[in-house]
């Protein structure tokens, strides 16, 4: 996962930790972030991340490069994972993804 920030204890946490972890949340600083590559020639990728579930809305942007000629799109969603399709072009192409829900 590429972002960590922190979480509270199950139990609760002091007036500081709570504090910080709301802060960040108001500012979208939030565990819900993640990345992936769709290798050339590549149509179905399927991505690992304990945060998905059958219920999650996921959304993607490329990084770097056009990686809009892909047309990526989720084909299925698990709890615990997600299946993402792809129209490759023949070429690499990262992107990153939020799961919400």
């Amino acid at each position: 996962m590429a972002n960590q920030y922190r979480n509270l204890p199950k139990q609760g946490g002091t007036p500081r930790q709570i504090s910080e972890v709301v802060n960040n949340i108001l500012e979208g600083k939030i565990n819900s972030t993640g990345e992936f590559t769709i290798s050339a020639n590549t149509t179905q990728l399927t991505i690992t991340d304990r945060r998905a579930s059958v219920n999650s809305i996921i959304l993607f942007t490329p990084i770097g490069g056009d990686g809009s000629h892909n047309h990526p799109w989720v084909q299925t969603r698990n709890n615990g994972s997600f299946v993402v399709g792809s129209q490759n072009d023949g070429h690499d192409h990262d992107f990153g993804y939020v799961i919400i829900g």
